[in-house]
C-alpha cells in the first residue's frame, strides 16, 4: 500500500503544498495522481480534465442565458407600449413571442439545468468515485400533472439553474485560467522559437528581444498553469460537492434515504447479534452452568458419607465455574469490553489486535478520550474490520491508526480511525463483508465511512466519527 490519502495530503503540506492539501481535504477526494498515475501523463490528464470543464462551462451557462433573454424580453415588452413601434406590433406576434419567451425558454432553461447537474454528477462518479443514490422526494404528489409542474417549475428546478450557473462560472474562471496559461504559454514559446530561427536566418539581432522574452515567459506561464491545475480541480470538486450533495435540502433528503435504507439492516443486525448471544450462551455458558449444578448436587450427596469425594467434586465445580466466567467474558467482550469503559481505546485496541490472526500494528494518537459513544463505535469498526480482514483479505499485515483531527468545513473535531491491510482488495459490500453494518453504525452518529479497495491493492477503511458523538 502506498498509504492513505490523508498521509499523502500531510506529505504535500510538509513539502510546501499547504493550500493543495487543505483543498484536497475539504473536497474529500485525492488529487488526480491517486487516480491516474504520475508524471507527464498526470499533467496531461489534469489539463484535459480542465479543458473538458471549460467546454462544459459554456453548456452550464445556457440556462441562465435563456433566462436573461426572457428578462430582456419582459423589459422590452414593458417599454414597447410607450413607443411608436408598440402601436404597430401585431397582436398575433405578441402572443407567439409570449409563448416563446414566457413558456418555452423557461422550460428549456430548467430542463437543461437538470441535465447539466446530471452531467456533473456523472463526472463526479466516473472521475472521482463520488456516487450518491437519488434521494426520494418526501413531498411527492400522486397527481402526475402536479409532478410535471414541480419537475419543470418547482424549487428544485430553479435551484439547479443556480447550481449550473455557479458550475459554469467556476469552469470559465478556473479551467479557463489554467488552459490560457498552459496553451497560450506553450504556443507562445513554440511560436517565439520559430520566430527566433527565422530572425537568425533573415532578420537583425535587434528583432530577437521580443521572441526571447516570449521564450522565457511562455514556459513559465505553462508551468504556473500546470501547478494550478490540481488545485483548480480540487476547488471544482469541492464546489460541486457542496452544491449537489451538501445543500441543506439535499442533506435532509439524503438523511431520509439513509434512515430508510439502514433501518431494516440495523434490525437484521440486531437480530443476528441476539441470536449469536443466545447461541453462545446456550452452547457454552448454559451447558457449563448445568454441569456445575450437577457437580455441586453430587458433592452435596457425598458430603455426609464420602467427604474426600465431595471435596474432589467441589474442586471440579470451582474449575467449571472459572470456565463459565471465561465463557461469559468472551460473550461480553463482543458487546462492550470493560477495558474500553475503564481505560479507553488506548487499552482496548491492543486487546482486540491480540485476538486477530493477522499481525496488527497499532498507532494510537489520542491525548485524551473522546465520548463513550465515539469510543464504542470506533472499537466496533476496528473489531469488525479485523474480522473481515481475517476472513476475506488474505493479508499479511494490518495497520490501525487513530487520531484526533479537525472537522474541516463542519466545525468541531473528529475521531479518525484508519484500518489498512496489504491483502487482495476488491472489498464489496454486496458479498457479505459486513461493510453495510459498519456504514450503518458510523452513520448512526453522523460519521462518515469511506473504503478504498482496488483489486490487488489492499484496502484502506477510514471512519471519521464526531469526537463528541
Amino acid at each position: 500500500m502506498s498509504g492513505t490519502r490523508e498521509e499523502r495530503a500531510r506529505s504535500a503540506e510538509r513539502g510546501g503544498g499547504r493550500v493543495g492539501a487543505r483543498l484536497t481535504a475539504l473536497a474529500g477526494v485525492p488529487f488526480a495522481s491517486d487516480l491516474h498515475g504520475s508524471g507527464w501523463r498526470l499533467l496531461l490528464v489534469q489539463v484535459l480534465h480542465l479543458m473538458t470543464s471549460l467546454t462544459l462551462a459554456l453548456f452550464y451557462l445556457i440556462p441562465v442565458s435563456l433566462l436573461v433573454m426572457v428578462a430582456s424580453w419582459i423589459g422590452v415588452g414593458l417599454f414597447l407600449p410607450w413607443t411608436d413601434i408598440g402601436s404597430t406590433y401585431p397582436a398575433s406576434q405578441i402572443v407567439r413571442d409570449s409563448l416563446g419567451f414566457l413558456v418555452a425558454l423557461p422550460v428549456t432553461a430548467t430542463l437543461l439545468a437538470r441535465l447539466a447537474c446530471r452531467v456533473q454528477r456523472d463526472r463526479l462518479a466516473n472521475v472521482f468515485g463520488i456516487v450518491e443514490a437519488d434521494p426520494p422526494d418526501p413531498l411527492a404528489d400522486d397527481n402526475p400533472w402536479t409532478r410535471v409542474w414541480r419537475f419543470v417549475f418547482g424549487r428544485d428546478a430553479w435551484t439547479m439553474v443556480v447550481y449550473s450557473t455557479a458550475a459554469g462560472l467556476h469552469g470559465l474562471f478556473a479551467a479557463g485560467l489554467v488552459v490560457v496559461f498552459v496553451v497560450c504559454g506553450g504556443a507562445a514559446a513554440i511560436g517565439a522559437s520559430l520566430g527566433i530561427a527565422y530572425i537568425l536566418a533573415l532578420g537583425t539581432p535587434g528583432d530577437l528581444v521580443g521572441p526571447l522574452i516570449l521564450v522565457v515567459v511562455g514556459p513559465l506561464a505553462a508551468v504556473v498553469g500546470l501547478r494550478l491545475a490540481p488545485h483548480m480541480i480540487s476547488t471544482e470538486v469541492l464546489l460541486h460537492r457542496l452544491l449537489l450533495f451538501e445543500a441543506p435540502e439535499v442533506r435532509m433528503r439524503r438523511r431520509l434515504l439513509h434512515v430508510q435504507d439502514s433501518r431494516l439492516r440495523m434490525v437484521d443486525e440486531a437480530e443476528a447479534e441476539r441470536r449469536r448471544i443466545e447461541r453462545d450462551l446456550h452452547d457454552g455458558a448454559q451447558q457449563r452452568l448445568l454441569a456445575l449444578t450437577m457437580t455441586l448436587t453430587r458433592a452435596r450427596a457425598r458430603l455426609s458419607h464420602d467427604p474426600d469425594g465431595a471435596r474432589e467434586l467441589i474442586s471440579e465445580a470451582q474449575k467449571e465455574s472459572r470456565e463459565v466466567m471465561t465463557e461469559l467474558r468472551q460473550v461480553a467482550r463482543g458487546l462492550h469490553p470493560r477495558v474500553l469503559t475503564d481505560h479507553g481505546l488506548g487499552a482496548a485496541l491492543p486487546v482486540a489486535a491480540g485476538r486477530s490472526p493477522v499481525p496488527v500494528r497499532l498507532d494510537v494518537d489520542l491525548p485524551e478520550r473522546p465520548s463513550a459513544r465515539a469510543e464504542g463505535v470506533a472499537y466496533y469498526v476496528v473489531c469488525e474490520a479485523l474480522t473481515n480482514i481475517a476472513k476475506h483479505a488474505d493479508a499479511e499485515q494490518v495497520t490501525v491508526t487513530t487520531e484526533r483531527i479537525a472537522a474541516l468545513g463542519r466545525g468541531g473535531e473528529l475521531l479518525r480511525v484508519t484500518v489498512t491491510d496489504d491483502g487482495v482488495g476488491g472489498a464489496d459490500p454486496e458479498t457479505g463483508t459486513g461493510l453495510y453494518g459498519l456504514w450503518d453504525r458510523v452513520d448512526a452518529v453522523d460519521g462518515i465511512l469511506t473504503v478504498h479497495s482496488p483489486t490487488g491493492g489492499g484496502t484502506v477503511l477510514t471512519a471519521n466519527i464526531p469526537w463528541k458523538a
